[in-house]
């Protein structure tokens, strides 16, 4: 009974969440409905304050500097026209005979700076579509592009990338953001290699068939003129300061200072190697966004709104990514899921990697998110899968990034919120895009994720 009520309550997650209701609601209602189905009914006011609670406040105290100074960094290259900047200048250099690369190549450099998929959606959607009309190139062909660039990649894969992904696992396997750059760098090419075969593949298909941009009224905005837009390299400054920053900081700077204090009582002894990356991070967002603000002062216009947007934007993503990590604390204190957990252990015995990649993948399909999912499987398996690591001298490393690398595969189904965003802005449906978003975002993910794992079995983290 205890491994049926795990399986509803995680089937009527994904299947409400589809259906639109929000897991702020979900989360914690499914997590009580699996502590009564489990027949400990008893105990559920005290599991629901006690344990979600804390599993979800944990999660937003470890995390809200990321989450924050990120959509405000976002909200600060939009508003100064930075983002506009890099993907206006990328896409004109390139130009009509590599539109789709040009649109991959300008979501990856600003995804990869710190901005988040949605900035960058909104930010390289309007060009997208005008390039892709001029070369009389299908639109339903732009999620596919933005896809590559801004969800595979630059989201779990390139040595130092910002994003959530790369950092959930920091904690658990007390690395940083640079974990095992080889296999990630393997990982990045499979994915934009692949990525774009795929969409070349499916743009000749489109030629053969004399299919071209085709008749749309839905959200075709006018692109920006392009007159007073910012310099691209004073655009692209503050992406170089948050990928050099990190580094410098991460391996060069915050080593050398004097952490001894973390082994007081009252910053819970914890080991400098458990927030190193986290520190790096935030501190190269931070300069970032005073560079963005002292350069572009008056061109910002309203810095206070700027600043309040971007604040407010951090608080749903990260309470939706919190709320599913304290689902995921009430989930591991159910007996069912001590079953369930032997099972996934003994999936490949003496390779925890495996067990690793399937967990959080399947979880991350499920909730439909790859920063939920990856935060669920690590809060009730990040701990042992560190002790399976040492046990079987596995690097952490590598651990760490087979984790990041995958939270991004069967996210992208359907019910994906980013996924239905992008196809919103775009003014495309489901019938019309998913398929390619399936190939660039889920499938070829999931090989880069396969052959990863077979290079890190063979020959360790790299």
């Amino acid at each position: 009974m205890g491994i049926f009520a795990i399986v509803l309550s995680l089937g009527l997650l994904m299947y409400l969440a589809y259906r639109g209701v929000s897991v702020l609601v979900l989360a914690p209602v499914l997590a009580i409905l699996a502590v009564v189905l489990s027949g400990e009914a008893s105990q559920s006011l005290g599991i629901y304050t006690e344990v979600f609670m804390k599993g979800m406040g944990g999660f937003a105290i470890k995390y809200f500097p990321l989450f924050i100074l990120g959509a405000i960094f976002g909200k600060l290259m939009e508003d100064s026209g930075y983002a506009y900047s890099i993907a206006r200048n990328i896409v004109n250099k390139l130009g009509d005979r590599h539109a789709l690369l040009a649109v991959v190549i300008a979501c990856a450099i600003l995804t990869y700076g710190g901005v988040s998929a949605f900035v960058v959606t909104f930010a390289i959607y309007p060009i997208a579509a005008a390039l892709f009309k001029q070369a009389d190139i299908p639109k339903r062909l732009i999620p596919g592009a933005i896809c590559i660039g801004a969800l595979t990649l630059t989201m779990t894969a390139l040595p130092g990338t910002p994003s959530i992904h790369n950092v959930i696992p920091m904690p658990y396997f007390e690395t940083d953001a640079f974990a095992a750059p080889g296999l990630g760098i393997i990982a990045s090419i499979i994915m934009l290699g692949g990525g774009m075969l795929w969409m070349r593949r499916q743009l000749n298909i489109a030629k053969h068939r004399n299919e071209g941009y085709g008749n749309h009224t839905l959200n075709e905005k006018e692109p920006h003129s392009g007159i007073d837009l910012p310099n691209f390299w004073l655009a692209i400054s503050p992406i170089i300061i948050v990928i050099a920053g990190n580094y410098v900081f991460s391996k060069m700077v915050i080593p050398l200072w004097n952490n001894s204090y973390l082994a007081d009582e009252k910053f819970g002894g914890v080991a400098l190697s458990s927030v190193i990356g986290i520190w790096a991070i935030i501190l190269s967002l931070f300069i970032a966004c005073i560079f963005v603000i002292v350069m572009n002062f008056k061109r910002i216009g309203n810095l206070t709104e700027s600043l309040n947007k971007g604040a407010m934007g951090s608080l749903l993503p990260i309470f939706n990514t919190a709320s599913e990590v304290g689902y995921g604390s009430v989930i591991a204190t159910l007996a069912g899921f001590a079953v369930i957990k032997q099972y996934l252990v003994a999936i490949a015995p003496g390779n925890p990697l495996i067990s690793e990649a399937i967990m959080i993948n399947v979880l991350a399909g499920i909730t439909g998110s790859a920063s939920g999912g990856l935060g669920i499987a690590l809060e009730i398996m990040g701990a042992n899968y560190m002790q399976l690591a040492q046990q079987y001298n596995i690097d952490p490393e590598l651990m760490h990034r087979i984790a990041s690398l995958a939270s991004g595969g069967l996210d992208s189904l359907p019910h994906n919120g980013a996924v239905i965003t992008m196809l919103a802005i775009c003014g495309l449906t489901h019938k019309e895009s998913y398929k390619d978003i399936f190939a660039t975002a889920v499938i070829i993910p999931i090989v880069a994720l396969i052959v990863v794992i077979i290079l890190g079995t063979m020959f360790g983290a790299f």
